[in-house]
């Protein structure tokens, strides 16, 4: 939905999409741009391979070390932990 904008893009677009949601249109994104995702969802849905790994609220989410491990790979969950991996 936002890829390709720059970062002036996305500042600008943010309050637009926030805008509709709070005029009471339910909003559905299908996103990679974390910035956006944090800032505008109250819950994410995280699909890794075709398979649900994550539902829930965004920060619970990006500390999910299923969905660390998906984007950043393996290992990654432990290293950010400060474990070998």
């Amino acid at each position: 939905m936002l890829a390709g904008l720059n970062p002036s893009e996305m500042r600008d677009i943010i309050p637009v999409i926030r805008g509709i949601h709070d005029g009471g249109v339910g909003v559905v994104m299908v996103e990679h741009v974390m910035q956006a995702v944090m800032n505008l969802c109250e819950r994410v849905v995280v699909l890794a391979q075709g398979r649900l790994i994550a539902d829930g609220a965004p920060r619970e989410v990006t500390r999910d070390p299923k969905v660390v491990e998906a984007y950043l790979g393996e290992g990654a969950a432990a290293r950010l932990a400060g474990r070998d991996g």
